[in-house]
């Protein structure tokens, strides 16, 4: 009984990275599917464990680079060389330099924090010769944005005195007017793509400091003041570059880095899921097989809003290929996502436990439910074999 098996998950968040979930299901299929073929797309959304997703999946390598991070120290940080056939090609996540993580709780205040660190994650890949760069945009620490990576590229943001203005989304408000005779002109001669949550925008009420920044550590007070700089940093962009970042679709994505990726990187945006696809490979993948495997911590009523399974499914339904989801959770609304592509879904989740427990279970989890949605699959093949033969 021989398949061939498009395992396509996303990470399970604090417990175990995308690799990992999809090697555990691998390796649940192969046991109760010992002759199935297997092939792997890890699913990612631009946040961390993209680069090094695309990487394993391209036989790439990874570079490590020391940069500033979020709140100016610097840090140890690295991004990835894709393998491959076709341009040389960098893939920079940029939570490995401005991520929340990087951002020590008693210093969480977007207000002060820079993507500087993300400018220089850019100047260490041109410096390798590359001729494309993807940035992931997700998991941020900053409310900036871009203005930072726009200073390390070499770009000078000037007040109404002429002085550099400091680094940090709060220092926007004093903005007026954009030096660009030392922007790095190797940003001519590459293509720069970003993975952006395509539903983030950079102003108004539903603009990253109001809907991100109370997460990032700020409050009321200095979400106000951060809305208002961000308006004022899209005012001088448009009177002085004549770009309008103010109403592109995923400028807000990562604190606003979409913005400043627009406008001083020469960036073109894309849904997430679509370039990270592309980069991928995953439709060449997809037409080789018979069945997809997708996971995702949870799967519930929002699943079909930009959430792995879903897009993965909607794919696969497309091409005519069944898609089976695993989930640590199952929740309201769930029946939405056959609608949406999904053929049966399963809760990794045998018995009552606390959320610790199945964090620290993750691995034994999901390999033993894959191996028992295999093993379901296993007796409809069995059944429809016999009703054939008679």
């Amino acid at each position: 009984m021989s398949m061939t098996i498009l395992v396509a998950p996303s990470g399970f968040k604090e417990s175990l990275c995308v690799s990992e979930v999809t090697n555990s299901i691998s390796k649940g299929i192969l046991r109760a599917m010992p002759n199935a073929r297997i092939l792997k797309a890890p699913m990612v959304d631009g946040g961390e464990g993209t680069t090094e997703a695309l990487v394993r999946a391209t036989g790439g390598t990874i570079v490590p680079a020391r940069v500033t991070g979020p709140v100016g120290d610097p840090v140890d940080s690295f991004f990835g060389i894709l393998g491959g056939d076709g341009p040389r090609t960098a893939v920079i996540e940029m939570a490995a330099a401005a991520g929340l993580s990087l951002v020590p709780r008693d210093r969480r205040n977007p207000m002060l924090t820079t993507s500087y660190g993300v400018g220089e994650l850019i100047l260490h890949a041109l410096d390798a010769g590359v001729e494309r760069i993807l940035v992931g945009c997700g998991d941020s620490g900053i409310n900036d944005g871009g203005a930072g990576l726009a200073q390390a590229l070499g770009a000078r943001l000037l007040d109404s005195n002429n002085a550099e203005i400091d680094t940090g989304g709060g220092e926007l408000l004093h903005l007026d007017r954009i030096c660009l005779s030392g922007l790095d002109k190797r940003l001519n001669t590459v293509q720069i793509d970003a993975a952006v949550n395509w539903h983030n925008m950079l102003l108004g009420p539903k603009g990253v400091a109001r809907v991100f920044g109370p997460q990032k550590g700020a409050t009321p007070a200095q979400v106000d003041h951060l809305d208002a700089a961000l308006h004022r940093w899209s005012q001088v962009i448009r009177a002085e570059m004549n770009i309008d970042v103010g109403s592109a679709q995923g400028a807000g994505a990562s604190g606003g880095l979409g913005s400043g990726l627009i406008a001083f990187a020469g960036a073109t945006l894309h849904p997430r899921f679509d370039v990270v696809m592309q980069y991928l490979d995953f439709d060449r993948l997809l037409s080789k097989a018979d069945l997809v495997v997708t996971a995702e911590g949870s799967l519930d009523g929002q699943s079909p809003y930009g959430k792995v399974p879903c897009e993965v499914a909607r794919r696969a339904e497309e091409c005519g290929i069944p898609t089976i989801a695993l989930a640590g959770t199952i929740g309201k609304g769930v029946d939405q996502t056959f609608d949406h592509g999904i053929s049966a879904f399963a809760s990794i989740l045998k018995r009552p436990c606390t959320l610790e427990e199945a964090i620290q279970d993750g691995e034994r989890l999901l390999c033993r439910a894959a191996e028992d949605a295999m093993r379901m699959m296993r007796v409809g093949l069995m059944m429809s074999k016999r009703r054939n033969a008679a």
